[in-house]
């Protein structure tokens, strides 16, 4: 398991719903996680699967 620079990030990058498969369609996910790439984005909740991705935390602001 990934550690995470704080408790929040943690959260919402490891936040799973119940109701929604896809996190693009579930407005209490926010914050999306690529292993692939090894990097953040913040959801934007417009219809499609659009990210803008972060280099720091929004919450501490650490570097990620």
């Amino acid at each position: 398991m990934k550690e995470f620079c704080c408790e929040y990030m943690d959260y919402h990058a490891n936040f799973n719903c119940d109701i929604h498969k896809n996190p693009y369609d579930c407005p209490d996910n926010i914050i999306i996680f690529y292993e692939k790439s090894n990097d953040y984005g913040i959801i934007i909740h417009d219809g499609g699967s659009s990210r803008i991705e972060i280099n720091f935390c929004p919450w501490c602001g650490k570097k990620l």
